[in-house]
């Protein structure tokens, strides 16, 4: 992996090597780098202990660092990840949930570790942007609704007549 000028970094409590692991497994476009072990034993951890995780989630450069437990992930930060079928919206959806995650509202959900992801079909998007106002207010109002998008709804509530 190259290195990156610029990366997000993420902070995990010990588990960042299973994340970047998960993640590469899960989308396509990622991968996982060099993972830095500690070279000596240190306060809270010990000689070969991980790190960092260098990680490519969707293309986008990450630094996962194994930080401890004084900071959790929030929904302040996301990635949101768009989607072009509701095959592929379910299959990274089920993936995060099927794995310890947990289902929020309106296509976002959050992974057992903490991190948030929008999985956002392209549909929503394009439906949220219509310029007929009342079809884009049909196609939101739907959106609110739900946890998981479904693009058929969606679509139904967008074009209606």
């Amino acid at each position: 992996m190259a290195h990156s000028k610029n990366r997000i970094c993420l902070w995990y409590n010990g588990d960042a090597e299973e994340a970047a692991r998960f993640y590469a497994k899960t989308f396509p476009d990622s991968s996982v780098g060099n993972v830095m072990r500690a070279p000596g034993d240190y306060p809270s951890g010990s000689q070969g202990d991980v790190l960092t995780v260098e990680f490519t989630v969707l293309g986008v450069p990450c630094l996962r660092l194994n930080g401890g437990p004084a900071f959790k992930h929030s929904e302040a930060f996301s990635f949101q990840v768009a989607t072009w079928s509701q095959e592929e919206t379910d299959r990274y959806w089920n993936a995060i949930i099927d794995h310890g995650g947990e289902e929020s509202a309106c296509g976002w959900c959050r992974d057992k570790w903490g991190l948030s992801w929008q999985i956002t079909p392209v549909a929503l998007t394009e439906a949220i942007n219509d310029p007929d106002r009342e079809a884009a207010g049909r196609a939101f109002q739907a959106m609110m609704q739900m946890g998981k998008i479904d693009i058929a709804t969606i679509n139904a509530a967008r074009f209606a007549p």
